[in-house]
């Protein structure tokens, strides 16, 4: 107990001073996490209402692949997209291996499958009835999208909440693509790693501290998104 003490007491402490280092790897965490989100949103937000509004061959292998996605190792992430960007790989001339485009690339692949299976699901849970009446209402092709996925916006936010909360807490992709490298790609996860390993496990405990309520402020505003849109 007097290690979780000194832990919250040295959360306060950064907190308050206001210390540049945790500013820079909280800062960094949120520019991360965030654009890998928003790239697995804007892949798998279509990708997600193609699966789930229309039948083509392939279809029921490609929902199953996405779901498989769901539970992807990141670390197993980390492995592949550093194979595919090491100097000696496809995409070695790119040269952004340990940096923090490496470090999004690896989220979005884990972010994307996600986003891509739980939009999919909240599509296909839309009342048939329903699509058969604004067909019959004569809605254009992208007025069908559009009702569609404003009936389905609740578990739409759902998928990118989930989404965001896969790869903030990650730690294995972040470490295999960046390298944990002081101030260019350490971010909150892979610093509480690294302050474990030395033996600071009071350090360790404020920046996971630190960590778990960035997460709950950036899912609480997305929530309260996700609430309103329902009442609306």
């Amino acid at each position: 107990m007097e290690m979780i003490g000194q832990g919250i007491l040295e959360a306060l402490r950064l907190l308050i001073t206001g210390d540049p280092e945790v500013l820079r790897i909280t800062l960094l965490t949120l520019k991360v996490s965030g654009t890998a989100t928003l790239i697995s949103v804007i892949l798998g937000l279509p990708l997600g209402t193609l699966l789930a509004l229309k039948s083509f061959p392939g279809q029921r292998l490609l929902l199953s692949i996405a779901n498989f996605g769901m539970g992807l190792p990141p670390v197993v992430v980390g492995l592949w997209v550093s194979i595919f960007l090491w100097r000696s790989g496809p995409f070695g001339y790119l040269g952004i291996m340990y940096t923090p485009a490496a470090m999004i690339i690896a989220q979005a692949v884990i972010a994307s499958p996600v986003v891509v299976a739980l939009t999919s699901s909240a599509l296909q849970q839309t009342n048939p009835k329903l699509r058969l009446q604004i067909k019959a209402l004569g809605a254009t092709r992208w007025q069908y999208l559009y009702l569609l996925i404003r009936e389905a916006r609740f578990g739409i936010l759902a998928a990118i909440i989930a989404g965001f909360g896969a790869v903030v807490s990650e730690v294995g992709a972040s470490m295999a693509v960046g390298g944990n490298i002081k101030g260019q790609t350490r971010v909150l996860t892979t610093a509480t790693v690294l302050e474990v390993s030395k033996g600071n496990f009071d350090i360790a405990i404020a920046l996971s501290i630190i960590l778990l309520v960035l997460s709950y402020l950036i899912t609480l505003g997305l929530t309260i998104l996700q609430q309103k849109k329902q009442g609306a």
